[in-house]
């Protein structure tokens, strides 16, 4: 097969390793609620041990994306060992309707409020890989190391989120999406993996629209010289 071909197939396939997405959001009122100077929103995942649990990559990126919004973002970590022994795998809520009757006990509200968390984003959810087919056989063939083949995997990413104000112990939204998209790894001579973010993009779009729930504080203005 000749070089240009080789580059025309490739392109080909490039072309089609996209990602469809859909997101969904319900509010709960019709505006967005403005945070104030010292508060902060944590995002939880699904952590018990035996279980589907939320990738705590998708909740990294949901975390570094609205804090590029200005959303200020308490470390799930640091609020996980200030809840202990609430929120660890072997005793934390398994949806966002049992974390709401967690805040039901006082003792376990005053140590939120003691973080100045007022906003828990809960996280369910995954990332599947739900077909696929091919194969890639790689050897050698002096003077060198070849590859032929074509493989391909199709990947989910779906997840639930809900946005709970701690202050008024009120719902303040809910969000969903589904992520799929198609991954290819050409090779012709040397495999070409040609990777569909399904995660990236679903990670995209629940952070735009917790962005569109939730508005930063207003900066401080600084003081007269």
């Amino acid at each position: 097969m000749s070089a240009s071909r080789v580059l025309l197939f490739v392109a080909a396939v490039l072309a089609s390793a996209c990602v469809t997405s859909k997101v969904e959001q319900i509010r709960q009122s019709g505006r967005s609620v403005t945070m104030s100077a010292g508060e902060s929103v944590v995002i939880l995942g699904r952590r018990h041990r035996g279980d589907r649990e939320t990738e705590q990559s998708f909740n990294k990126c949901v975390s570094k994306s609205l804090t590029g919004r200005k959303l200020p973002v308490y470390a799930e970590q640091s609020f996980v060992d200030a809840m202990f022994p609430w929120l660890e795998p072997r005793t934390a809520p398994m949806s966002s309707d049992a974390l709401a009757a967690l805040l039901d006990d006082p003792v376990i509200a005053q140590r939120v409020r003691d973080t100045g968390v007022r906003f828990m984003v809960w996280i369910d959810g995954e990332t599947d890989k739900i077909d696929g087919g091919g194969s890639v056989s790689c050897g050698i063939l002096p003077p060198a190391a070849a590859c032929l083949g074509f493989g391909w995997w199709e990947k989910e990413s779906k997840y639930e989120v809900s946005v709970w104000d701690v202050q008024t112990r009120s719902s303040v939204g809910k969000v969903s999406v589904n992520a799929s998209g198609t991954s290819y790894l050409p090779a012709l001579i040397i495999p070409i993996p040609l990777i569909a973010r399904t995660e990236a993009a679903a990670c995209d779009g629940v952070a735009g629209q917790i962005g569109e729930l939730l508005t930063p504080p207003a900066p401080l203005a600084k003081p007269k010289i």
